[in-house]
């Protein structure tokens, strides 16, 4: 039985936009920019350190995502997953490929690259880690580290249909747009709560137009990236 969503996103009221903050610049966006700017390592202070708290009584769990840059040669895209509708943590949202930590796991690397092979079959040999962004803490109690990584395109997906529902890929410079960044806002258990939103419409696998309505941890992740590339 799939988790009774908390709120639709989509209800939820859009408050702002950024579109007055600076646009990555497209020469940075570019995989020897990414990969030297990681090599940088000077993260700085995220914008977003996570929406934790909203399930207290979860034990905290280490887990790991891996946000791949796919570096097509007309530009770098964002490979991005649809979760099924069944599962009982974020059932249908948009997400990066990633989970909780394994004992087989040897760090947060070895467990976002154990997750995408096990979720979209991308094999660890077209991916190069190049860094990491903060450490993102999400509503139901898990301690995230998104594993950034340059793949390799000419790869053939294989998904795990029980997880994913769709794999796709948006360009990085859409998501690196702050005009595209949308903030929300609603009230929850006598709290005042905001997210983000970066709705991207694309093409689904059966050649239908679609919205994918990225928000939540993923948005927040995202954010964080704009800002570190922002820099």
């Amino acid at each position: 039985m799939s988790r009774r969503p908390i709120l639709d996103p989509h209800a939820v009221p859009v408050i702002s936009t950024d579109a007055q903050l600076p646009v990555v610049p497209v020469e940075r966006l570019q995989a020897a920019a990414l990969r030297q700017r990681f090599a940088q390592a000077e993260h700085g202070e995220p914008e977003l350190r996570g929406d934790g708290g909203l399930f207290a009584g979860r034990e905290p769990a280490a887990a790991s995502v891996l946000v791949p840059l796919v570096a097509h040669e007309h530009g770098v895209t964002v490979l991005l997953t649809r979760r099924t509708d069944h599962l009982r943590d974020h059932a249908g949202q948009i997400s990066f490929p990633g989970g909780r930590a394994e004992e087989i796991d040897a760090d947060a690397v070895h467990t976002a690259l154990r997750e995408a092979e096990e979720e979209v079959g991308l094999s660890p040999d077209r991916v190069e880690v190049i860094g990491a962004l903060p450490v993102y803490t999400t509503v139901t109690g898990f301690h995230v580290t998104p594993v950034v990584a340059l793949v390799r395109p000419g790869f053939t997906l294989a998904i795990d249909s029980f997880e994913v529902a769709e794999a796709f890929e948006v360009p990085l410079a859409f998501l690196m747009n702050p005009a595209h960044h949308r903030h929300h806002e609603f009230e929850f258990g006598g709290e005042r709560r905001r997210f983000l939103s970066m709705p991207w419409h694309g093409i689904d696998a059966a050649g239908q137009p679609r919205e994918y309505f990225i928000w939540g941890a993923t948005a927040a992740m995202l954010r964080n990236l704009y800002g570190f590339l922002s820099r």
